[in-house]
């Protein structure tokens, strides 16, 4: 489970419990509230980039059933370090209040303002005409609701039912057997 940023010391300490999960054939299950890795100029000096790879790579290369869940917010990098769609989990749900995109409606209508402003003057009144209608896209096609009608995910669940919904996709995860597991590569 993650609930906030990935740093180099939970991305290793992640890519080794797959690790050892793997070599046990133990299923995975992703609790998902991430905003993404960490960054920043002392973040990626101490090699988030690095650490963040290995966590994907054990990820994307696990054999072990695979079930994610979707709690909160699931954005960015943070989304495949997670065990996103892309990564191909057995079950991918959803809660009512989680929300899914490359990055939240307030950031992304930010930095395609600071890169509008770059090309001349406008008003705080201009600005915010142009983040309005960013956010509100963001807001619609982050929502649970708009990821299921495109069959993103197997459907967004009660959280009062995770349990139970967790524990039958575990047993029907189970029935299909399991293959070795090949880890590529972790560079030091």
């Amino acid at each position: 489970a993650n609930n906030g940023i990935l740093f180099s010391e939970s991305s290793l300490k992640g890519a080794h419990f797959i690790e050892l999960c793997s070599q046990r054939n133990i299923p995975l299950i992703f609790l998902q509230n991430i905003t993404g890795f960490m960054v920043g100029r002392k973040y990626e000096s101490g090699g988030i980039a690095k650490d963040g790879a290995k966590l994907v790579t054990a990820v994307s290369t696990t054999s072990v059933p695979k079930i994610t869940m979707i709690i909160g917010g699931s954005y960015g990098a943070g989304n495949y370090g997670m065990c996103g769609r892309a990564y191909d989990p057995r079950f991918l749900y959803m809660w009512p209040n989680a929300r899914i995109s490359v990055m939240g409606g307030e950031q992304a209508a930010g930095v395609l303002a600071t890169v509008r402003s770059g090309s001349g003057d406008w008003t705080k009144g201009q600005e915010e005409a142009f983040k309005a209608p960013i956010r509100a896209q963001y807001d619609s096609q982050g929502h649970p609701y708009y990821a299921s009608a495109r069959l993103w995910d197997d459907g967004v669940i009660d959280p009062a039912d995770s349990r139970r919904v967790l524990g039958l996709s575990l047993s029907a995860a189970l029935n299909k057997p399991l293959q070795e597991t090949r880890f590529g590569v972790f560079r030091m």
